[in-house]
């Protein structure tokens, strides 16, 4: 009870974490760390979190929650037919090495780093989410050999950088490659897959003996923050899907990509001054 009573506050900014990221995700059908990081690392900062390390439990704890949502996300696509198993085999090798080395680089890396990478590629995210073209094409061209198995290293190192699954980077790269945005969506949840749980392990190794963590951490992975945000992510979902039906979409996407600019943008703004 004691503890609970000297660290009410931390909880319940992980509870209202988990529960904005839920409600976000299912109002615009976005995911994963683009809504976690923003919001936690805000909720750290409002906390007085040593700011030195918030940043890096941002993004490990992040990559934790990840695990259990890609796994239910990727049986129910894959229940339904919509997963591209070849691309995510063809690709899959690629995103475990750029994990492997987005996360070494993240542990090398101090936290003004960490913030200038989210900063300017969810920058980009928000911009292609407001302004962004649909495509619709013919003709499927997925990259194969060489070519995949980069393109996946790549979205591994920025996404395990940034705390992030797969379906940020890997879901706008699937439909312009041709994928039916179902089905870019149904693969990019195996990423986040391959992507989450290399990356929270290496998050917690690197972490492992760094000082001004906040309490129940594993390295970089706050336990807290796993076991607190996951499960309200899973139940206020549904609240944003039900506004989603009764709300007009595309305003609100501009508005969510407005809060991501103006986030990313005050994390660049941190590191240049």
């Amino acid at each position: 009870m004691e503890l609970i009573a000297t660290y009410w506050p931390y909880l319940a900014g992980l509870l209202a974490t988990g529960f904005i990221a839920g409600v976000l995700a299912g109002l615009l059908g976005v995911g994963g760390g683009i809504v976690v990081v923003p919001v936690l690392y805000i909720i750290l900062t409002a906390l007085g979190m040593e700011e030195s390390v918030r940043m890096h439990v941002a993004v490990g704890t992040s990559l934790a929650t990840i695990i259990p949502t890609s796994m239910r996300s990727l049986s129910s696509h894959a229940k339904r037919g919509a997963v591209q198993w070849d691309v995510l085999k063809g690709w899959g090798p690629g995103l475990f090495i750029g994990t492997l080395i987005g996360t070494a680089l993240a542990g090398l890396a101090d936290a003004e780093i960490l913030q200038l990478v989210f900063g300017v590629i969810a920058f980009g995210v928000a911009m292609n989410m407001a302004f962004g073209p649909t495509y619709q094409r013919d003709v499927v061209a997925v990259p194969r050999g060489a070519k995949g198995f980069s393109i996946g290293t790549g979205i591994g190192t920025l996404s395990a950088m940034m705390g992030i699954g797969g379906g940020t980077l890997g879901v706008p790269i699937l439909t312009y490659c041709g994928l039916l945005a179902q089905k870019a969506v149904a693969t990019a949840s195996g990423f986040g897959l391959i992507i989450s749980i290399p990356g929270a392990i290496g998050f917690a190794v690197t972490g492992w003996d760094v000082a001004n963590l906040p309490p129940t951490s594993l390295g970089y992975v706050n336990l807290a923050g796993f076991a607190l945000i996951s499960p309200m992510t899973v139940l206020s979902a549904p609240l944003g899907v039900a506004a989603a039906h009764a709300l007009p979409t595309q305003r609100l996407k501009q508005a969510f990509a407005l809060f991501l600019a103006i986030t990313a943008a005050k994390m660049i703004y941190d590191f240049l001054v």
